[in-house]
């Protein structure tokens, strides 16, 4: 079961991100714009440092996979296989339509569920 993660909300629409680590949450939702996507690696690093939170290796990340803006949702895929690529993470996709609500309650729930796939097929190539 996973326990320690960081999950990559970014539809276009409701904008978050948050880290669970040693049983805590931080949840940091953001601004929907066009930098928004731009600095999402900024965003990123400023709000775990924000929270004194040290992204450790291996630490799987989610994605949501949409629905959504098509542009939103291929920019929070590449920078979680960035992520995956850097810290030799595990990266796990999610449909928005499981997470109907972003609280950590349901965040539990999606994971003890395993409503998420190791297969995030994006329209270009790994």
């Amino acid at each position: 079961m996973i326990k320690d993660f960081l999950i990559i909300n970014c539809t276009g629409k409701k904008n978050i991100i948050a880290f669970r680590s040693d049983n805590k949450y931080f949840i940091e939702r953001f601004q929907n714009n066009i930098k928004s996507n731009t600095y999402l690696v900024s965003n990123i690093l400023k709000f775990l440092a924000k929270k004194n939170v040290k992204m450790n290796e291996k630490v799987p990340v989610l994605v949501n996979l949409g629905p959504g803006s098509f542009s939103s949702i291929r920019i929070a895929v590449a920078v979680a296989k960035g992520i995956k690529i850097v810290f030799d993470s595990e990266l796990y996709g999610y449909k928005g339509s499981s997470l109907t609500d972003f609280t950590p309650k349901n965040i539990e729930k999606l994971i003890k569920k395993k409503l998420f796939d190791r297969k995030i097929k994006p329209i270009y190539l790994d």
